[in-house]
């Protein structure tokens, strides 16, 4: 579990939920269901609107990450690669296979199975790259799906702030119709900024850093590849791939 996105989000709620209380507030007046429904309904309707069923799915899979992203150990995964250059050298690229098969990341997996099967280096750089280029755009779409909520929740929120002042000067002569009425309009507005900035935004961004890391030590795998194919030595292999452990 990511301990810091935890500690952070509960360090982003407290803060305000205290301070609104110190200053006399009651926290039951900060929940209010139709501004949520306004709110949250709005903005995720105007979100699927935009995108396709099979990104939006995604991006609603990536949500795990945000407390549980993967884990990538860049130093062994160096390990891992000069252990395959190794046997390379030393029984050719069929010992490989075992390997590949084993590999619980696809990207990797492909990447061996394109060594063993004795693609070319110019063919199995290009198939690489593109692999990675096509997987890091499909993962920043869905990153683009947050960012787009945390556009639409504010608008959304003053949207439900006239929708609750309409709803009060419908009701000027019954006061407790009146501060419903006011209350939705407030609360509304709280919503939008605040689960924009608190949570869409924040997923974005946390999402993205994830995809940063994910394609760098993919980078580092793609290069070990590409320079076990090209038969380096697997000292040298190691000494460049050490330059990702600074990234």
């Amino acid at each position: 579990m990511d301990k810091l996105s935890v500690l952070g989000l509960l360090i982003a709620i407290l803060a305000i939920v205290f301070g609104f209380v110190i200053d006399g507030g009651s926290i039951g007046s900060l929940f209010e269901l139709p501004a949520f429904i306004i709110v949250f309904g709005g903005t995720l309707g105007a979100v699927m609107l935009q995108s396709s069923i099979t990104q939006f799915k995604h991006a609603i899979s990536l949500l795990k990450w945000i407390f549980f992203p993967p884990d990538y150990n860049v130093e062994q995964g160096i390990e891992s690669i000069v252990s395959w250059s190794n046997k390379a050298r030393e029984s050719g690229y069929l010992e490989l296979e075992n390997i590949a098969q084993q590999e619980q990341d696809p990207y990797v997996s492909k990447g061996l199975n394109l060594l063993v099967d004795g693609n070319d280096v110019d063919n199995l750089r290009s198939i690489l790259e593109l692999e990675l280029d096509l997987y890091r755009e499909h993962h920043l779409r869905s990153a683009h799906i947050y960012e787009s909520m945390g556009g639409y929740s504010p608008t959304i929120g003053i949207l439900g702030a006239v929708l609750g002042l309409i709803h009060a000067m419908g009701n000027l002569t019954d006061p407790q119709l009146l501060g419903q009425g006011i209350a939705t309009a407030f609360i509304a507005t709280i919503y939008g900024v605040g689960f924009a900035n608190l949570l869409y935004i924040p997923i974005a961004n946390k999402i993205k850093t994830i995809v940063h890391q994910q394609t760098m030590f993919r980078e580092m795998v793609a290069e070990g590849i590409i320079s076990i194919a090209n038969a380096e030595n697997p000292h040298s292999i190691e000494n460049k791939l050490s330059a990702f452990k600074l990234k």
